[in-house]
C-alpha cells in the first residue's frame, strides 16, 4: 500500500485559500491525514493529545476568542498554538488574523492562510476532498471498465484475455477506465474508487499489434479517468474437473483494502463471448442492488412448485 501524502500548494489550488504568508513555500509543506481540527481548547492552553500533525481551521468562535483577549494573552495563546510544528492555519468565515498573529505564523513557518466560506460549509467540502486525495491506494493488475454504470474489474493471469474483452466492450459502447494497472483507492468504508497510472491512462496493449490509443481512436466518450469499482470477474482457464457456481444463490465476494467486493469466476474456453457474458453480469449485478435476484426467485418457483406436489399427494 502507498503512503499518499498532500502537497498544501495542491490543497490551496483546490480549495481557492489565499495566502497570508506568502513568504513560506507551499511547495515543501505537506499533509499527511485527512483529518481536520479546531482549537478550541489549545487557544485556552490545554494541549493534551493535540492532534498537531491535522489542518488546523480557525472559525468565528475561534476567532472572536483571540480578539476577546488582550494583546499579550492573544500572542501568547497564539504562539503556543502555532509553536507545535502544526503544518497550516485556515482562518474562515471572513476573518482574517492581525499583523501580530501573522508574525507568529512566520516566526514558526507555518502557513496562514484564509477563505471566505462559513466554517461548516468548508469543513465539510475539505474533508471530503482530502479523504479523496489522501484515501489508502494498492495497484492490481487488471482492466478497469465502465459497463452500464457499473465498475467492472477484470483480472486473471496475464494473456488470459482481459485487453481483448475490454476492447470489445469499448466497441459496445462502453468506458474504459484503465489496462493493465488499476489503481485502487479506498476513500471510504463502502467505496474502493479505480484509476489509470498517469503514465498509461487511455492506452491499451494487444498482444501481436501493440498499444492502442483508445481516446484517439474511439473518441472521449470511450474513456474515464475514474470509477467505483463495483464487481470483479476473475478470468481463470477452463478446468473440466473444477465444480463452477451454476445458481449464483450466494455471493462470493474479494477483498481490497478491507472492503469487500462481489466477485464472479469465469471460466475461459473458446467460443464463450466475454463481452456480453460481463454486460450481462453487470446488469444482473445492478439488479441485485435494485432488489431482484433471479437465483433466488427461481429458488422460491421451484419451493414453491415441490409444496404443491406435496399437497396433491396428501
Amino acid at each position: 500500500m502507498q503512503t499518499k501524502y498532500l502537497k498544501l500548494s495542491k490543497l490551496v489550488e483546490a480549495m481557492n485559500l489565499r495566502n497570508l504568508t506568502p513568504e513560506i513555500d507551499l511547495e515543501e509543506c505537506r499533509i499527511t491525514t485527512p483529518e481536520i481540527n479546531r482549537p478550541a481548547l489549545q487557544l485556552t492552553g490545554y494541549f493534551e493529545h493535540f492532534a498537531n500533525e491535522r489542518v488546523q481551521i480557525i472559525g468565528y468562535v475561534e476567532f472572536t476568542y483571540l480578539e476577546h483577549l488582550d494583546l499579550e494573552q492573544r500572542k501568547a495563546a497564539y504562539e503556543a498554538f502555532v509553536s507545535r510544528e502544526i503544518p497550516c492555519v485556515i482562518f474562515t468565515t471572513l476573518t482574517q488574523p492581525g499583523e501580530e498573529l501573522l508574525e507568529l505564523s512566520k516566526k514558526y513557518g507555518v502557513p496562514t492562510l484564509c477563505t471566505d466560506k462559513s466554517t461548516s460549509a468548508f469543513m465539510a467540502e475539505i474533508i471530503r476532498w482530502m479523504n479523496v486525495q489522501l484515501a489508502p491506494t494498492i495497484s492490481v493488475h487488471g482492466v478497469l471498465v465502465d459497463v452500464f454504470g457499473e465498475g467492472v474489474l477484470i483480472m486473471g493471469e496475464s494473456g488470459i484475455g482481459k485487453s481483448e474483452a475490454a476492447l470489445e466492450l469499448i466497441k459496445r459502447g462502453h468506458r474504459l477506465v484503465t489496462d493493465d494497472v488499476v489503481e485502487i483507492s479506498k476513500v471510504s468504508d463502502a467505496t474502493l474508487v479505480g484509476s489509470a497510472p498517469d503514465i498509461t491512462r487511455h492506452f491499451i496493449e494487444l498482444r501481436g499489434i501493440g498499444i492502442i490509443d483508445v481516446k484517439t481512436l474511439f473518441g472521449v466518450e470511450s474513456v474515464e479517468n475514474t470509477h467505483s469499482i463495483d464487481m470483479v470477474i476473475q478470468l481463470e482457464e477452463w478446468d473440466r474437473d473444477k465444480e463452477y457456481d451454476r445458481l449464483g444463490l450466494e455471493d462470493e465476494y474479494t477483498e481490497f483494502l478491507g472492503n469487500k467486493v462481489v466477485c464472479h469466476s469465469l471460466p475461459i474456453r473458446p467460443g464463450r463471448n466475454l463481452a456480453i457474458i460481463v454486460e450481462t453480469a453487470a446488469v444482473n449485478h445492478r439488479q441485485k442492488k435494485m432488489g431482484y435476484n433471479a437465483a433466488q426467485e427461481l429458488y422460491k418457483r421451484v419451493q414453491a412448485n415441490l409444496a404443491k406436489k406435496r399437497e396433491g399427494l396428501l
